[in-house]
């Protein structure tokens, strides 16, 4: 299980089930959970919870960068199990609730190929997953000291509307979709609702002072990749 350890001691697990990243933060007994993974990781999710000390009454949250089905499809069973509060932005809030996906559109010409010939009506019903209702809606930034967690969530919306990250301590971000690190070199997602909002978040995250970021889909990448992606994108739009 990789794992990265900041100045302050929290220590940030790899929840890794093929495809999919879930992460554990975990600090003087207390844990975060970052997204879930799909259904069919739910006993591995459960296993690696547990061995974690992360049951009991010790997992005060489970956090939902955003609400894709392979993010929030075992968020109604985390919540039953661990007794634990549900969070996400409050732009997709009603996602959750209904268990729906936000819309997105390709952002590379295979990607782009899918999503314009597939409707988005028939890829909402396709992946639709369990809905449950979110316990805490945030919106720009909230503190997780009240938590118990150096760190706060910030809005990177762009992959969806209200896509998050966990920026730890300034040091270590985990941000959902909101990066890609699947190409080597590259951190753009292969899908977006709106690219352009998504590359002014790269310009809040770099902001953040971050040198690591963990994202949802692929390896960790560094702040020198970020930036010359950032920097990329960040002219093209404007010279749009």
């Amino acid at each position: 299980m990789k794992q990265w350890t900041t100045k302050g001691g929290q220590v940030i697990s790899r929840l890794s089930h093929g495809m999919y990243n879930c992460f554990l933060v975990s600090c003087r007994g207390r844990h975060l959970l970052v997204d879930t993974g799909r259904k069919g990781s739910w006993k591995n999710l459960c296993r690696e919870l547990d061995e974690q000390g992360a049951s009991g009454g010790s997992l005060a949250g489970l956090v939902l960068t955003h609400t894709h089905y392979d993010h929030a499809e075992n968020a109604a069973a985390i919540k039953e199990r661990y007794n634990t509060k549900i969070i996400v932005h409050r732009k997709e809030a009603d996602y959750v609730r209904k268990g729906e996906n936000p819309v997105i559109h390709g952002t590379l010409p295979l990607t782009g190929w899918i999503s314009d010939r597939l409707s988005h009506l028939y890829l909402s019903r396709f992946f639709r997953y369990r809905p449950v209702d979110g316990d805490l809606t945030v919106a720009d930034r909230y503190d997780l000291s009240a938590l118990g967690f150096q760190g706060y969530l910030l809005a990177t919306p762009g992959h969806s509307p209200g896509s998050l990250s966990v920026i730890l301590e300034n040091e270590i971000a985990i941000v959902g979709d909101a990066l890609f690190g699947v190409f080597r070199g590259s951190v753009i997602p292969p899908f977006a609702a709106d690219e352009k909002l998504m590359a002014a978040s790269w310009g809040n995250l770099l902001k953040t002072g971050c040198s690591v970021y963990l994202p949802a889909h692929g390896t960790a990448r560094d702040r020198e990749v970020l930036e010359r992606q950032y920097e990329k994108y960040k002219r093209n739009y404007d010279r749009s």
